[in-house]
């Protein structure tokens, strides 16, 4: 930084204006502080030659000095930490987060009624909110597809010898995808709710994240045993525009054969609103921290048919409110069939293979621009472009297309009490199979690739125009 012309991160562009104008002013000034005053017609003395240029070099100097410090106090944010109104916080564009300064205009966080936890009920969260953002403007923009993905474990060491290790992995996946989309996530393991264990405790998880992150619109919630699976699928936003809660299932067997399994509550994507506040509420009222948690677990199993554990588990109570409350809830809540928002694992990774080919044939066809070689963070025109071959496929069972996240439901990587329909091997070999299939698509834009996706130590540099 050699010149007064850098601009910190931090510089907006009416900053940038302002400093170009004074470059502008500081350059028709340069003439005088180098060059000697134009000759007059008549010859001046020589004192009153000697003070002229006293004068104007005095005037250069001090000029100088000026323009100096309107630089440093344009390019120095921290010249000026604590602007006195929000009307003067202005020292970031919309596509900049003001992540560093909270202004001093009260809002909900100043309210000591409202609190993180389950059992703390909110009220006009939706204002408070809004009233939230518009005290800080710079996370306005974009804040309709702004999303927060959470998951989380056990905050103590997994009983099965590798389980740690697969939930590393596991998380590992799902950073990579929210590096690739930008996306912020937040990694949980400890009960914000002490009752609400296992499957439960993703709500008040979820309801204390809603608090923290005003900004976000979205929360994603993804099981630690879900993987993404295709690490270009981006959420079709646009088709939950109407809606609250989406969650992968079939309406025909909630509404039809009335199963405990017609959805999976372990994949679910929730809007940051007062109708999900009030829904968690309800929805946790089934949980182990009610007093009505064995009534609840009567309930749901004399409900559903194929319901074997007498319990009151999250994905029975979600059911059974589409089923007894369809009139409250249910017109909030988006079923998604069309795509694996979330796929069972047993009939997608036998297929990840063939995938693999697929793909790779669809570059070899002349498609000489996706094989380039290109920086990870341009990936997503490569991906549009990909799109343009795979849109005939449609997204159903077999279509050749990147499953977009498999969960492996049933085998329980942190205890390794699987579910006796299958071995520990099975779920061992499909894990590390799916998560090298999609470590390979990230590899990619670093120049390597594993070769066998049963191996995940090692990898092999990609040769230039791969896989021509």
């Amino acid at each position: 930084m050699s010149t007064i012309l850098h601009f910190t991160d931090d510089a907006t562009d009416q900053q940038k204006s302002r400093h170009k104008s004074l470059l502008k002013i500081f350059s028709a000034h340069l003439p005088h502080f180098h060059s000697p005053p134009p000759m007059a017609k008549h010859m001046r003395t020589k004192t009153s030659t000697f003070f002229a240029d006293i004068f104007v070099f005095l005037s250069g100097v001090t000029f100088t000095l000026f323009v100096y410090w309107v630089m440093c106090s344009l390019t120095n944010p921290n010249l000026n930490p604590t602007p006195t109104s929000t009307s003067t916080l202005s020292a970031t564009t919309n596509s900049v987060k003001e992540t560093g300064y909270d202004p001093p205009d009260p809002t909900f966080y100043d309210d000591q009624n409202v609190g993180y936890t389950i059992n703390n009920p909110i009220r006009n969260w939706d204002d408070k909110r809004r009233e939230w953002l518009k005290h800080h403007p710079s996370f306005i923009a974009g804040v309709q597809d702004r999303i927060l993905v959470v998951t989380g474990s056990q905050s103590t060491p997994c009983r099965n010898p590798v389980g740690d290790h697969i939930l590393l992995r596991f998380f590992k996946n799902k950073v990579d995808y929210c590096r690739i989309h930008g996306h912020d996530i937040f990694y949980n393991n400890v009960l914000f709710q002490s009752k609400m264990h296992t499957y439960w405790a993703k709500i008040p998880t979820i309801r204390a994240a809603m608090v923290a992150h005003p900004e976000a619109e979205w929360f994603w919630w993804l099981d630690s045993d879900a993987a993404f699976t295709d690490m270009d699928f981006k959420l079709p936003l646009h088709r939950y525009k109407d809606h609250n809660l989406v969650v992968h299932g079939w309406p025909e067997l909630i509404y039809g054969a009335k199963s405990w399994t017609s959805l999976n509550a372990g994949v679910f994507l929730i809007r940051n609103c007062q109708w999900s506040l009030d829904f968690m509420e309800v929805w946790a009222g089934m949980g182990p921290q009610s007093p009505n948690y064995d009534k609840w677990g009567q309930i749901l199993r004399s409900t559903f048919a194929d319901k074997v554990v007498p319990e009151s588990d999250d994905q029975s109570g979600l059911v059974y409110l589409l089923l007894t409350e369809k009139d409250t809830w249910g017109s909030k809540i988006y079923v998604e069939s069309e795509y694996y928002f979330e796929g069972y694992w047993m009939e997608i990774t036998g297929t990840l293979d063939n995938i693999t080919d697929r793909y790779k044939e669809t570059e070899k066809k002349g498609v000489r621009m996706l094989r380039r070689r290109h920086a990870e963070k341009v990936r997503e025109g490569y991906s549009a472009l990909r799109e343009q071959y795979l849109k005939e496929v449609g997204y159903e069972k077999g279509s050749g297309r990147r499953p977009f996240v498999t969960h492996f439901t049933g085998c329980q990587p942190c205890s390794g009490d699987h579910n006796q329909l299958y071995s520990g091997k099975n779920c061992w070999y499909a894990m590390e199979k799916a998560l090298n299939f999609a470590d390979n698509q990230v590899l990619r834009n670093f120049g390597f690739v594993h070769l066998d996706l049963l191996d995940s130590s090692s990898v092999t540099p990609l040769p230039f125009d791969f896989p021509a």
